[in-house]
């Protein structure tokens, strides 16, 4: 089965997801694919809290900051995977250092479509988003396009998915699918 969760931040998205994807797994192997890359004290506080949360749950972490289809070269894609989450993983392709933080459209694109046959082929999947794309607010340019470009690949995943969910205040709104495990 295959879920998309998305929702506001510190909604209990995460927390959610980890649950489910431990029961989705039913004892067996399930990765938990890390994609945030730190840039600061508060990033690397969220990750510990993050760790310190899935504790004894039986993840296998890959961390899948930038090159995603790479990071899975070992991994059991019968397995069940978490992937928390599309917003990080989206910002780290689109703002490569590398690149000089320049918007790389090309590789969010091709990231897009990286998740989308990830979700056809793997086992179970449960992907996190966050929902940064609705309010009335205007950015500058690459802000907008950075957002823009998430709904794109949220759209594209809500396709795909058995199951699409909303999670706020700790209650999910399933929009799409029965959640059942």
């Amino acid at each position: 089965m295959t879920f998309l969760i998305s929702g506001g931040a510190k909604n209990g998205k995460s927390g959610m997801a980890q649950n489910l994807a431990v029961a989705l797994a039913r004892g067996g192997t399930h990765y938990y694919l890390a994609t945030m890359i730190p840039v600061d004290e508060e990033d690397r506080e969220r990750i510990r809290c993050h760790v310190a949360d899935r504790a004894g749950m039986g993840f296998e972490t890959i961390e899948c900051g930038r090159d995603f289809q790479a990071s899975l070269k070992d991994a059991d894609l019968s397995a069940t995977f978490l992937l928390d989450s599309v917003t990080a993983l989206l910002m780290n392709v689109l703002f490569d250092p590398a690149n000089n933080y320049a918007l790389d459209i090309p590789a969010a694109e091709r990231c897009a479509d990286q998740l989308e046959a990830f979700a056809r082929k793997a086992g179970n999947v449960v992907f996190v988003s966050d929902y940064i794309y609705s309010d009335a607010q205007r950015y500058d340019e690459s802000t907008e396009t950075y957002r823009r470009l998430l709904a794109e690949i949220d759209r594209r995943l809500a396709r795909v998915c058995d199951v699409v969910a909303e999670v706020s205040a700790g209650q999910a709104v399933v929009h799409k699918g029965a959640w059942t495990i």
